[in-house]
């Protein structure tokens, strides 16, 4: 009977567990899917050398992967067009999962697919039957793995049927590609038409997550609404960029110390961000974070998950001390009195 005694190093597993590795998990929308509090995008990953126009080589990301399960960090964002429309993002991770076999099922993986892509016709962009399958192919050679486990369109068609779309999306659900299904950059009005169409046509597949740019000093600049029709309707509210792309970190607190390296200073954009205002505001949540003893990517992170509607989010991390950083944000809960004194700097 020696074959029915578990392993030694199985003893102890939780019959139902809400963290992983220290990290609280989340819902992510109505659905039953979990997935750590604070996730990683991974935007720049790729080849710099290559010119792709990441930030972060594969040496590194391997580093910032392997820390990332250490300290629960296992929501991995992702999308097919990431870094000049080469694939590099996806075939970094997939590099590391196919080493790392044994942590695939501790990854939540999602990727994304809509923008031409492996290929130059019409046919290789949008959301038609076509592109959705041979799209969702091409990710998982990329990917190196059997199934995706949240497929987001990138952006919104309005040269395909929605009932085309979500079939499509149905049938890969069925045969266990996707396992679950979002939306990016949709506005409030896209959303109530996916969520009108797929009622009518009585799916399976529903949409469990919107991915919008937010962050707490712009806002939804591009998508207004939608965070408050996710607080309505149950949709989680997935923030990329919570950090406007780095703004929102000590880093920029001193602009005399802002310079080549600096995401923002390299992208020429700086000068554009660092508004007087916007300046105020970030110095004044710099004033809070020191008064209680936390960075201000922890503080913006943490506030930012408190607001109706909101779910995960996203942050990048171009090293492992960053990583680290932004996975404390898992095990902050603000008082009353201090959500009162962040949004009185942030005039809200």
């Amino acid at each position: 009977m020696d074959h029915l005694v578990p392993h030694k190093e199985f003893y102890g597993i939780p019959f139902v567990a809400d963290d992983f590795n220290g990290m609280p998990y989340v819902q992510l929308g109505g659905s039953g899917l979990r997935v750590s509090k604070v996730g990683l995008g991974t935007w720049k990953y790729g080849y710099p050398e290559t010119n792709d126009g990441a930030r972060v080589g594969e040496k590194e990301s391997f580093k910032i992967f392997d820390r990332a399960i250490e300290v629960g960090v296992t929501h991995w964002d992702t999308a097919n067009r990431y870094n000049s429309s080469s694939g590099n993002s996806e075939r970094v991770i997939g590099k590391w999962l196919k080493a790392n076999p044994d942590q695939r099922r501790n990854v939540v993986l999602a990727t994304k697919i809509f923008g031409g892509m492996d290929g130059v016709t019409p046919n290789h962009c949008r959301s038609s039957r076509i592109n959705i399958l041979d799209a969702v192919y091409a990710c998982l050679a990329r990917l190196q793995t059997d199934y995706i486990d949240l497929l987001y369109f990138h952006h919104y068609d309005n040269t395909c049927p929605v009932e085309e779309s979500l079939a499509a999306i149905e049938d890969l659900v069925q045969r266990d590609l996707v396992r679950y299904f979002a939306v990016s950059n949709f506005t409030v009005d896209q959303l109530r038409l996916y969520k009108a169409v797929s009622d009518s046509m009585s799916v399976r597949t529903r949409i469990v997550a919107t991915q919008n740019q937010y962050d707490i000093i712009n806002k939804e600049l591009h998508q207004p609404g939608v965070l408050d029709y996710c607080a309505k309707t149950g949709i989680s509210y997935v923030a990329f960029s919570p950090l406007a792309r780095g703004f929102l970190t000590d880093r920029y607190l001193d602009k005399s110390k802002v310079g080549p390296g600096d995401r923002l200073f390299d992208e020429g954009t700086f000068e554009n961000d660092a508004t007087d205002d916007k300046m105020k505001k970030l110095q004044g949540l710099g004033a809070l974070a020191k008064e209680w003893d936390m960075e201000v990517n922890q503080l913006t992170l943490a506030y930012t998950m408190t607001l109706p509607g909101m779910g995960p989010c996203i942050p990048a991390a171009s090293k492992v001390e960053q990583i680290e950083s932004n996975a404390k944000v898992g095990q902050i809960n603000f008082t009353d009195e201090q959500i009162v004194k962040i949004k009185a700097v942030l005039g809200d």
